[in-house]
């Protein structure tokens, strides 16, 4: 497979998890939250509470505060993340607008499945597939927009987790509910603020794991005499970088090599298969490290002064008659 072909496969494979993705979030929102008036965080929530309050459209009131946020966001995400979140929120717009026809009764009213009183069990239904379904679009480049671009450009600078900073926008877009007289009385006001905070707390925290859950990495430590071919194997089936190490058996008392692997975890089971089809007599050490930085993994996103920048263009040398010159 060519670079482009990859490039183009990539692309597809996005656009099709993000679809996925969307199609989940409302179905989730649509059956579980909606029916039951549930307060939810984000663009939907704001968009629910205006149509809750006067009735307007949830699927117009959405697509116009994510055109004034697409105009804010565009110099900051890039236009290859801006289209697809472009197309998510144009997806997404209709997907509401067809699931609020279906799930109208002859009535007027939206259908409660789970009935009448079970507000509570519908709100963690509902909000463990919202939260998915968020982290899915998330994990293939794209985003539903809205505070999604918010907490995009956010975890674009800052080591924050995109849960959290969606935790910040959603307590001001959840407590405005107690400032809405169309909410009832006062008491009932801080119910749907309640209610609200659940809903955030479980769709964060589900946003959260799966997102970690995709972003785990492992450590291998390999040992094996055959340890050439093996880091030879995996270098060419996964394009990996291999380590190699000296290693000193201390009962044996014989020098060997010890290859060291860091790799995403869904690709232990490839490694593992890997090894035993060359050394079934390996000995293997696999343990989960708390975060990988570089090439092929995570970005560190730390801010770096001027005088820690200007380290690096000096020479070993340099740095060194510097330290000396400071007396540290």
């Amino acid at each position: 497979m060519t670079d482009r072909q990859r490039f183009i496969w990539g692309e597809v494979r996005d656009y099709i998890f993000i679809t996925l993705g969307l199609l989940l979030y409302t179905f989730g929102w649509t059956v579980f939250l909606l029916p039951y008036e549930i307060v939810t965080g984000g663009v939907t929530g704001v968009s629910a509470i205006i149509f809750y309050a006067t009735g307007f459209r949830i699927e117009n009131s959405y697509l116009i505060i994510n055109v004034a946020l697409l105009i804010v966001a565009l110099r900051i995400l890039g236009l290859r993340f801006m289209v697809k979140t472009i197309y998510a929120i144009i997806a997404l717009y209709f997907m509401l607008k067809f699931a609020q026809d279906i799930v109208t009764g002859s009535d007027g009213k939206f259908l409660r499945i789970l009935g009448d009183g079970q507000e509570f069990m519908s709100l963690v239904i509902g909000c463990c597939f919202t939260g998915t379904s968020l982290a899915i679009v998330f994990l293939n480049n794209g985003s539903t927009g809205g505070t999604d671009i918010i907490a995009a450009c956010v975890n674009k600078f800052y080591n924050f987790s995109l849960g959290q900073v969606l935790i910040g926008v959603d307590l001001i877009i959840i407590g405005s509910c107690l400032f809405i007289p169309e909410f009832g009385e006062p008491i009932n006001r801080v119910y749907k603020v309640v209610f609200g905070l659940c809903t955030m707390v479980i769709e964060n925290f589900m946003l959260d794991r799966v997102m970690n859950a995709r972003r785990e990495s492992v450590q291998f430590l390999i040992f094996s005499k055959k340890h050439e071919l093996i880091a030879a194997t995996i270098a060419k089936k996964l394009d990996h970088g291999v380590t190699v190490l000296d290693g000193h058996g201390w009962y044996t008392g014989q020098e060997m090599k010890v290859l060291c692997i860091l790799a995403k975890k869904q690709e232990s089971q490839t490694i593992f298969r890997i090894i035993k089809s060359i050394d079934p007599n390996a000995f293997v050490s696999q343990s989960s490290v708390i975060g990988v930085y570089g090439e092929g993994f995570d970005e560190m996103k730390v801010k770096v002064s001027e005088d820690e920048n200007s380290i690096r263009h000096e020479q070993p040398s340099q740095a060194r008659r510097n330290q000396l010159h400071s007396g540290q």
